[in-house]
């Protein structure tokens, strides 16, 4: 837990440039917010962060009946970029995908790059409800860093066009070292990725194509068959540990 972060304080997300002294123009949800919700008046200060200039306290201004600006004082924590961990899975049904979305966020992940499989169930990604969970999750959370949200694309093309500069962890049952802290400590530091599978599991030729790549690494999630959502949380906490920004 972090000793510098107050878990009480109130954070928004903007989306503007952050330097002392700007003017920020709210939207009208955060004007509701702001006025309805917490109920702050002119002269209260609250901290506002946009993922990319660090995190900053700012001043409550009225500025007509329903307008609010915020006045930006001071800057509090400078940016953290986090782990560069790139996340992939299968997408699921709405609410299990929104958890999953928030629980990748609060791991601190880069991007999150949904991939569509032979069994994945949900065919369609509502990006923008994504993007609206990792804010809430940063809002909540005190991250500083919102992972990039990319287009959902086949899991075929996703390995056609890889990096191979970045390992992929793929969680896979049938891996063969039993411990995932071994097998990920092999791992040489530099940009990984954890790829989760759909409920129903990767075809046996997605396995094969995955297997066919250098670049590609299998770890085992125990003895024990995860759905897909606890699975995420699982894996990331692992790489996280072992190869990340937990060490």
């Amino acid at each position: 837990m972090r000793q510098d972060f107050d878990f009480r304080a109130q954070r928004l997300f903007v989306d503007a440039e952050l330097t002392a002294g700007g003017t920020l123009s709210p939207t009208s949800a955060q004007v509701n917010y702001l006025r309805n919700v917490l109920r702050l008046a002119a002269g209260a200060e609250i901290i506002v962060f946009n993922g990319r200039d660090g995190e900053w306290s700012a001043r409550l201004h009225e500025a007509g009946r329903r307008a609010i600006s915020l006045e930006v004082v001071r800057q509090l924590r400078r940016q953290e970029s986090g782990p560069d961990i790139d996340y992939l899975f299968a997408p699921l049904k709405r609410a299990r995908l929104d958890y999953m979305v928030q629980k990748a966020a609060e791991m601190g992940v880069r991007r999150l790059r949904p991939v569509l499989t032979r069994h994945t169930i949900a065919d369609r990604v509502n990006l923008e409800r994504m993007q609206a969970n990792v804010v809430e999750a940063a809002e909540q959370c005190g991250i500083l860093h919102l992972p990039e949200i990319v287009a959902p694309v086949r899991l075929e093309r996703a390995l056609a066009e890889w990096r191979p500069e970045r390992r992929l962890v793929f969680c896979d049952e049938g891996a063969e070292i039993a411990s995932p802290v071994v097998a990920l400590s092999t791992l040489a530091p530099g940009p990984v990725a954890v790829l989760i599978g759909p409920e129903g599991g990767f075809a046996a030729e997605e396995r094969d194509a995955l297997l066919a790549h250098a670049f590609v690494m299998r770890i085992s999630l125990g003895p024990r068959i995860l759905r897909a959502d606890t699975a995420a949380v699982a894996a990331l906490t692992l790489v996280n540990a072992v190869v990340g920004d937990w060490r």
